[in-house]
């Protein structure tokens, strides 16, 4: 069963990373993140 949670555990960052880096450098900004911090913040969840 850990194979599966980690499938869903690591489909669900990279679906995090993909929709932060679709977003504009000034719509980053009003979240108060950098592209630099995307996938610091998908691991985070935060």
């Amino acid at each position: 069963m850990n194979i599966f949670q980690n499938y869903r555990n690591w489909r669900r960052y990279r679906s995090a990373i993909d929709e932060l880096s679709r977003l504009s450098s000034r719509e980053l900004d009003d979240i108060g993140i950098t592209r630099a911090d995307i996938p610091h913040v998908a691991r985070r969840g935060r």
